[in-house]
């Protein structure tokens, strides 16, 4: 360790690993950077299999992009197919359900669920080029619903089940979907969260929908509207596992991800086939130094695109065995899920801060409760982890022995982007470190010219790759106006960052209006849409402000129309549910704050630069030239909660 700060790989991991040493690593970057069409080629040849070979590797139209051009290829094969003769009877997933019931499911029979529910889909009329909506718990019937769609080629989005009718709603209309896959409900902390009928209620208003497929997963009784509802288990019966995989284009659109914008409605991101699975499994085996006996366990729901790209797509094209849990992490204790690392004997667990920091908080027992010796790589995912958290992790969690894998990227990158590569790099905590063979990241000013070392700026990726966003669904000018318009033909990333002075990136949070809340994206623009169409709003603007454990939560200032209850109290409780049930619990703002009038400029735009500061500093000291009433600001500074 030359420095306190720094954590060199220990030779023991060095010496076994993938990428073992900084000479290498700077070799990988080089020949992507000096040759990226043959690298990359070279990578999807190695990690992919395909039906049909490209006729070039990629093509670049700012700001569209093709990779691997007249391939053909299918996502589900090389997930499961692929290794039937080699790891048949290795288990692909260790599933865990909350109430204890527990599942070991080899690749043998992965793919025998995912054949028989893609002929399910067959004779239900599915086709490939139809858009499906996945609204499930964390079981094993979640994974096949989505290997299923990409066997047959049919789109999916999977849409978090913490979400509400309303958010499911949004996403079914907005993808045009004739199929909804789901479950009857899921367990939460020893409750049942009750999907089918979040799904009854969106379906309203979506006269597309033809097909809505349930899984029984808790049996609970439910609703089930002749014709259109079917049960999973009754579909299945007599139905053969025979289905050859679809082969399809390697742009191919494999699923289609909502995430929040800076403005109220969400935006579908869509990737494709080919690239998006080459990127993931190359960053599997790099980031995780991937070995064949290796326990992974990622905590990421589905719902999320971490639970795409790091629980499914690329530890099941890598041939990883993955832990999938349903559960909380506090239910029915603190240690639950130090309790079945130590079961499975879990070699890697990559989580979030907001989970690392919760755990903090509970103290040292609960883990040292359990044998986590057969732990070797722990990993970060979702925001930046901040010192503490990362040395507490890295102390007793890790025991001092693991390295910590602090990832980078986005919904809208598919993959990794910056991550040390464990055996090769040196870590400083709270930095992402370097960026991935073939990623070409640069801090950059307002111009687009690079900040010194040290300075902060805008984090830009010069160069396309091979899982990067393809387009907005629907929407391709607000894709090229969100992305590629600050610098022509250059990914904005919407996030701060600096790089030091020994190349390695810091990332310092999001510079639009954009939350992030216990590692979920959240618009502020979306909150902001919610309150208002409560009744007694007039008025709303959102700001995400510090917290210790989620990293920020939601602050919300309310002007009232007249008439409305001056029970501010009994309100701001009723506000905080409102919103709960227009998106979903996770948005559940923390504070209330009741204003007479918002900080605006002259031209009318809420100030919410202002906003920030007082839910941060409780005093405002940043330009406020472009103020139109200064007492406003004053008003708002001096007022404690109200709620």
């Amino acid at each position: 360790m030359p420095g306190s700060d720094v954590f060199t790989p220990p030779t023991s991991f060095s010496s076994q690993a993938h990428v073992g040493s900084l000479d290498e690593y700077r070799s990988l970057c080089r020949r992507a950077e000096e040759d990226p069409e043959n690298f990359w080629a070279e990578m999807a040849e190695a990690e992919v299999h395909w039906f049909e070979k490209w006729s070039h590797v990629f093509e670049w139209n700012p700001p569209f992009v093709k990779w691997f051009v007249g391939a053909k290829t299918n996502a589900a094969y090389n997930c499961l197919d692929r290794h039937l003769e080699t790891r048949g009877d290795k288990a692909a997933l260790l599933f865990e359900g909350e109430p204890g019931d527990r599942r070991s499911i080899s690749y043998r029979e992965l793919h025998e669920m995912v054949c028989r529910f893609t002929n399910v889909l067959k004779a239900r009329g599915s086709r490939p080029g139809d858009r499906a909506i996945i609204y499930m718990p964390m079981i094993p019937e979640a994974v096949v619903a989505m290997l299923a769609c990409a066997r047959l080629g049919v789109t999916h989005s999977v849409v978090f089940g913490g979400f509400s009718a309303e958010a499911l709603k949004a996403r079914i209309q907005d993808l045009d979907a004739s199929l909804v896959l789901t479950a009857d409900g899921g367990w939460r902390r020893g409750k049942e969260v009750r999907l089918k009928d979040a799904v009854d209620e969106a379906l309203t208003d979506c006269p597309g929908v033809r097909n809505v497929i349930v899984a029984r997963r808790c049996g609970s009784s439910v609703q089930m509207t002749a014709g259109r509802d079917h049960w999973w288990h009754e579909l299945e019966e007599g139905v053969g596992a025979d289905c050859p995989a679809e082969v399809l284009d390697a742009e191919h659109p494999l699923f289609v991800l909502y995430t929040s914008g800076t403005t109220g409605k969400p935006k579908g991101i869509l990737h494709t086939t080919g690239g998006y699975l080459t990127y993931t499994t190359c960053t599997m085996k790099w980031v995780f130094d991937l070995k064949e006996d290796d326990v992974y366990w990622c905590t990421a729901d589905v719902g999320w695109v971490t639970g795409h790209s790091y629980l499914v797509y690329g530890p099941l094209s890598a041939g990883a065995t993955c832990v999938l849990y349903e559960g909380a992490p506090d239910y029915p204790a603190w240690d639950r899920w130090w309790e079945i690392a130590a079961r499975d004997k879990v070699t890697t667990f990559y989580t979030s801060p907001t989970a690392i920091r919760a755990l903090i908080k509970q103290g040292d027992s609960y883990p040292a409760k359990h044998d986590l010796s057969a732990l070797r790589l722990l990993g970060s995912v979702g925001e930046p982890i901040n010192p503490a958290a990362w040395e507490w992790y890295h102390r007793v969690i890790g025991k001092e022995r693991c390295p910590i894998v602090d990832t980078w990227w986005q919904t809208e990158t598919g993959g990794i982007m910056i991550s040390p590569m464990p055996g090769a790099v040196p870590l400083k905590p709270g930095s992402g470190t370097f960026p991935m063979p073939g990623i070409l990241p640069e801090v950059v000013d307002f111009e687009g010219k690079p900040v010194a070392p040290g300075g902060e700026g805008f984090l830009i990726i010069k160069r396309p790759w091979p899982s990067m966003i393809r387009t907005i669904w629907g929407d391709p000018q607000r894709f090229e106006q969100q992305y590629f318009s600050r610098i022509p033909g250059i990914y904005f990333t919407g996030d701060a960052a600096r790089c030091d002075e020994d190349g390695y990136y810091w990332i310092l949070g999001r510079v639009d209006d954009v939350m992030n809340v216990s590692g979920h994206r959240l618009s502020t623009m979306e909150v902001e849409s919610a309150l208002v169409r409560h009744p007694a709003v007039a008025e709303a603007a959102v700001v995400g402000k510090p917290h210790e454990i989620t990293g920020q939560a939601v602050c919300c200032f309310v002007t009232l129309k007249q008439g409305a209850s001056t029970d501010h109290s009994a309100l701001g409780k009723e506000l905080r549910q409102w919103v709960a049930h227009e998106i979903g619990p996770f948005a559940r703002p923390e504070e209330i704050r009741f204003a007479e009038s918002l900080p605006k400029t002259r031209s009318g735009k809420i100030m919410r630069r202002l906003l920030r500061e007082i839910v941060t500093s409780h005093t405002v000291t940043g330009d406020v030239t472009t103020l139109e009433d200064l007492g406003v600001v004053t008003k708002l500074a001096a007022q404690h909660d109200d709620d």
